[in-house]
């Protein structure tokens, strides 16, 4: 007798996962959040941070009911790229020079887009996946959690502090940051400790985006090679 075939889950099914729906609701507190963005800074920051901070329970969760899915997978992170993406757009409102933030939100998305695609042209089944890369931050960010996690979090830290601290709707970022540093207290000290994992980030996103568009233009050629 051949095997029975596992009953092929319904489309419903998998919108309904237990992590897709943490997705759902990580949504859900962003929209509120940046409801009020503007009107109560502090729940801004409690909402922003804890949708952030749901999206370890949502992998968590995919692991634990063995429900990893690929719309989970790109749920995740269309959620984490557009929130880091309207907040880096609110303090390009709050700071001067705007084109600060603005590039940052440019090369974040360019470069994990590029990812992506690069990681689809590889054949590779994740983007984590860099063990062929040959930048040693690369492969340690990819490959360590802890440093991972460092990273991405100060990232976010780093914003909703900039939020929090200006008083005005023209700041000058470079004074508010030196301001805030050259004062002695926990809040500089977080401050400085999200600084270096924040430049950490951007260096890694710069390597990211390079390293992929390396894989885009070594396949452009080996498809000429074959196709003369």
């Amino acid at each position: 007798m051949g095997k029975k075939e596992r009953p092929r889950p319904e489309m419903l099914s998998v919108y309904l996962y237990i992590p897709n729906i943490v997705g759902y609701m990580r949504v859900l507190l962003n929209c509120v959040a940046f409801a009020v963005c503007f009107s109560n800074k502090t729940l801004f920051s409690l909402l922003y941070f804890f949708s952030f901070c749901c999206d370890a329970v949502d992998g968590w969760c995919a692991r634990r009911f063995n429900q990893v899915s690929t719309f989970g997978a790109v749920l995740d992170m269309v959620t984490d790229r557009v929130s880091t993406a309207c907040l880096l757009v609110i303090l390009s409102q709050v700071y001067r020079p705007s084109l600060v933030f603005l590039s940052l939100l440019a090369l974040d998305i360019a470069s994990h887009w590029l990812q992506m695609y690069s990681t689809f042209l590889a054949g590779k089944s994740s983007h984590k996946d860099v063990k062929d890369s040959t930048s040693w931050l690369f492969r340690l960010y990819y490959g360590n959690r802890i440093f991972m996690c460092y990273c991405c979090v100060s990232c976010e830290v780093l914003y909703i502090i900039l939020l929090l601290i200006a008083k005005n709707q023209t700041e000058s970022l470079l004074n508010v940051v030196v301001s805030t540093l050259t004062q002695i207290s926990p809040l500089s000290l977080l401050l400085a400790l999200t600084l270096f994992g924040w430049s950490m980030k951007q260096t890694v996103n710069i390597i990211q985006m390079k390293t992929a568009a390396d894989v885009c233009v070594l396949y452009d050629i080996e498809k000429q090679q074959k196709n003369p």
